[in-house]
């Protein structure tokens, strides 16, 4: 956290799990914090048309991953009174988001700045293009243009979604106080499932379940 009184800056945390556990083992700061995000989100469909007819039926099947677009300016020429080698941050941009040796992919990223909810994501694509050079070919400033594409791992996208339709299969965590009869009635409707559900967990009974006990509730048959 920053002290009082110090400009909080974007940051990207890079990690290794695709569960983002452990340890971030980098992370890169904004120079300057962009002066707009912008964020996408696309949602895909089927559409269904019959012979004959005008229009179309609009048959949703998901939501996309969505983009996250930011631009970093970075200014090495001390005009804002901070140093800074522009060619170092360039290339710590590039180590945080890029391909590591060691898993075999790019790295897993967290990007956070204030109010914004964390996003978990990995780089899609990045641009960039330098501004001005010393006389020694020396950049003395970059603009970075990132693209990053939303990533989960299945127990967080499933958390995210709370899909709540009875013919998806849901995971979820039990919290304290809370019933397995209470879970069948949000999600399918009906408490009276709860001990087939039980069932399908291998589980010895449903009344009295600890927190932190994973079940999954599997659709309704047709």
């Amino acid at each position: 956290m920053p002290e009082r009184g110090q400009l909080e800056r974007l940051r990207i945390e890079a990690y290794t799990k695709a569960d983002y556990s452990g340890a971030a083992i980098g992370s890169f700061e904004a120079y300057v914090n962009p002066a707009e995000i912008t964020l996408a989100y696309e949602m895909e469909y089927d559409s269904g048309q019959g012979s004959g007819t005008t229009g179309s039926r609009m048959d949703f099947k998901k939501v996309k991953p969505g983009d996250l677009n930011l631009v970093f300016f970075l200014d090495g020429t001390g005009a804002n009174g901070r140093p800074l080698d522009v060619q170092q941050k360039v290339e710590s941009f590039q180590t945080i988001t890029g391909y590591n040796g060691d898993i075999h992919r790019p790295n897993y990223l967290k990007v956070m700045w204030g109010r914004i909810q964390v996003k978990r994501c990995v780089l899609k694509s990045a641009s960039i293009v330098y501004k001005l050079f010393k006389p020694s070919g020396v950049p003395l400033r970059a603009v970075i243009t990132a693209v990053f594409t939303d990533n989960s791992d299945d127990q967080t996208r499933v958390a995210l979604a709370q899909d709540a339709s009875p013919d998806l299969t849901h995971v979820r965590i039990m919290h304290a106080g809370e019933t397995l009869a209470a879970l069948c009635t949000a999600i399918y409707g009906d408490p009276r499932y709860a001990p087939g559900v039980a069932r399908a967990n291998g589980l010895d009974g449903f009344r009295q379940l600890p927190a932190g006990t994973r079940v999954v509730f599997p659709p309704l048959e047709k």
